[in-house]
């Protein structure tokens, strides 16, 4: 590995952590997270000016870089490569978000919108019963992932743990549930679409 002299003690520290994550390490990408997801989160709250969609795009941008990983070469900093990516994506977002929502934002609503319709108080019969059917098809999708991801979804959305109770139930850091959930969800939608449950 051809490490930058220019580079900051940080940054070449960060690439010796990229290097371990290129051989599939999730601590060492997990770490990289931890390091920078609270700039990136609030780097694109800047830019979006919604807590929630910023949460998404800080994961959404950790999983575009953990899948194009292999693609960093450094001549620059990782923290510069990061943060283009989590740029661009978000500009991307609000290309769409303009456009029409996306269907992995439609699938994050109705998983929340379920969540809020388990808890209401005392819907009519029908209202019930179309809740029972849904919530019965949302399981039998979610039972589909395999391990952990099957797991974080359930502790998220259905016990609506936090992440840092999430990250102590399953004894993982913060950085891969997120990178995890992330990854769940993409998956989920996959299924839908797949089982035509759009």
């Amino acid at each position: 590995m051809e490490i930058n002299q220019e580079l900051s003690a940080k940054a070449q520290n960060d690439l010796l952590l990229v290097e371990e994550a290129k051989k599939g390490n999730e601590k060492a990408f997990a770490s990289l997270m931890n390091r920078y997801r609270d700039s990136i989160y609030f780097m694109l709250l800047k830019m979006v000016k919604n807590p929630s969609d910023a949460e998404d795009l800080t994961i959404e941008a950790f999983g575009k870089a953990f899948r194009n990983i292999e693609s960093y070469a450094p001549r620059f900093a990782f923290s510069t490569w990061l943060f283009m990516i989590a740029t661009n994506n978000c500009i991307d977002f609000i290309r769409r978000k303009k456009a029409s929502p996306t269907p992995l934002d439609q699938l994050q609503d109705g998983i929340e919108s379920l969540t809020i319709n388990i808890q209401s108080d005392m819907p009519d019969p029908e209202e019930a019963l179309i809740n029972d059917q849904k919530i019965a098809i949302l399981r039998k999708i979610v039972n589909q992932l395999k391990s952990p991801y099957r797991e974080i979804i359930e502790l998220r959305y259905y016990k609506e743990f936090s992440y840092e109770e999430i990250s102590a139930e399953l004894n993982i850091p913060i950085g891969t549930v997120k990178a995890q959930l992330y990854r769940a969800k993409t998956l989920l939608y996959n299924i839908f679409i797949k089982t035509g449950n759009r």
